[in-house]
């Protein structure tokens, strides 16, 4: 499947990576990468490379962050970045986080836990994963930090620049040894929380009103004698409802499958095996309507599995075997905007390695979904269902997956030989909006209906 496209990047040198998130740049998507006791990372596709355009508060060299996530907490129609430093296992950490927010053109960009207003508001708690959440649907996002023996934290910005932490207001103040968080319409219309969980059971947050109740146990999710690692939501048949896919540290590998009020393991051989998982990506690489689930294991070789009339089968994941890689995040974007997606892998858990990266090649064709909040940002946590001549398939934007990632805030549809019929969009806050006709081997972004255009802006790739 896979062929190595490592060449792209202008300058490679081994270093010790974990999480990575991407948002939008002004010239394309940006690719933070974090640096774990080394400089962070930003990549950027320009005259044909992958370049680091990571400098000053971006870079942080010396710092040891793990989770990175994007989201637009202010409603300015940015995405900020919340960088998650952790220098200890568990519980408090000497070294604070970031949240970044972009200021004016180009790369600039500033701390806002180092505006005066924010003095004394900044987290030392050690966590692993970060993801965005949209509690009340308006378009205006939280981002929760998963703890690891301490609470989680859930932070949002008020219209003077404070940061505050309520996550003991909205009950996601969870005590757990938390690893990944996949947050979607699991549930509910809003967004919800999955976080896999080490050393106890995982959980399943429902949003009830902006305010969350853990479900994980009625459901049938809380997996609690595993070690949760990776997870990712999972749409490979066009149901509405999704799945959940929780990779475990050397134990059975779980895909949880919605049955009217509970969710069923169906994971086939291929994915339960044991192995050191870390993370897990859900996308369709080659374009070819089926939905591709790439599993990064540690020391091991890497796994891929695709999505057809018999469900999961195991295939070839070519050039991403890796069985040697010390595998840590991975990332999926389309970053040369070809229409085809590029798989990062991050490396680095025991000693410095070199980035990867991957692409499937294909002649299939592709339509590119980005939904807009109300402030014309990622509307991250939407449904989009697209429906063509050959069927229908369904992607949420992400709003945090993998393990310590998050993927491009797009819903990336593979063609194949397929003309789409309609894109139907259903934001966090249930106001839906249904397009007719959209072009192929394009990218539209649909406004949301509460904005004061309905006009949609479109571009061919």
């Amino acid at each position: 499947m896979f062929e190595d496209r490592s060449g792209l990047f202008a300058d490679n040198p081994p270093f010790r990576g974990y999480g990575a998130a991407v948002t939008p740049g002004s010239d394309g998507p940006l690719v933070f990468v974090a640096g774990f006791g080394n400089a962070n990372r930003v990549l950027r596709f320009e005259d044909g490379s992958v370049v680091n355009a990571a400098c000053g508060v971006l870079a942080d060299d010396g710092r040891h962050a793990i989770g990175v996530a994007a989201a637009d907490l202010d409603a300015d129609g940015r995405e900020e970045v919340y960088v998650h430093n952790v220098a200890a296992f568990g519980g408090t950490s000497a070294e604070a986080d970031l949240l970044l927010d972009p200021e004016g053109e180009g790369y600039r960009w500033r701390d806002l836990f180092a505006d005066p207003v924010n003095q004394g508001r900044a987290n030392y708690r050690v966590g692993r994963s970060v993801a965005a959440v949209d509690r009340l649907g308006t378009g205006r996002y939280g981002l929760f930090v998963t703890g690891y023996g301490a609470p989680a934290r859930f932070y949002e910005v008020g219209d003077d620049g404070g940061i505050t932490d309520l996550a003991d207001a909205v009950g996601l103040d969870v005590v757990t040894g938390g690893r990944s968080v996949a947050t979607g319409p699991i549930l509910s219309e809003r967004t919800d929380v999955f976080v896999g969980a080490e050393r106890g059971p995982n959980l399943l947050l429902r949003n009830v009103g902006g305010k969350y109740v853990d479900v994980a146990r009625e459901y049938g999710v809380a997996d609690p004698d595993e070690n949760a690692r990776g997870a990712a939501l999972v749409t490979p048949d066009g149901a509405l409802t999704p799945g959940i896919v929780c990779g475990n540290w050397n134990g059975a590998n779980r895909l949880f499958a919605r049955d009217d009020d509970h969710f069923q393991d169906g994971a086939p051989s291929a994915l339960a095996r044991p192995a050191r998982v870390r993370t897990v990506v859900a996308a369709d690489f080659d374009n070819d309507r089926r939905t591709e689930l790439f599993v990064n294991c540690l020391g091991a070789p890497n796994r891929l599995l695709t999505y057809g009339d018999d469900g999961w089968t195991q295939t070839n994941v070519g050039d991403a075997l890796e069985p040697e890689g010390m595998g840590t995040g991975a990332a999926v974007a389309d970053l040369d905007g070809d229409g085809t997606l590029e798989l990062l892998v991050v490396r680095g858990e025991a000693e410095a390695q070199p980035l990867s990266l991957y692409s499937a090649p294909n002649d299939g064709g592709w339509l590119r979904v980005v939904p807009q909040t109300p402030a014309g940002a990622p509307a991250r946590g939407a449904r989009v269902t697209l429906r063509t001549d050959a069927g229908r398939q369904t992607r949420i934007v992400d709003g945090g997956s993998g393990y310590l990632c998050q993927m491009e805030p797009v819903a990336h549809f593979g063609l194949g030989s397929a003309t789409p019929q309609a894109v139907t969009v259903r934001w966090p806050g249930g106001r839906e909006r249904t397009i007719t006709d959209p072009p192929a081997r394009a990218t539209i972004q649909p406004s949301h209906p509460r904005s004061p255009s309905l006009a949609d802006r479109g571009s061919g790739i």
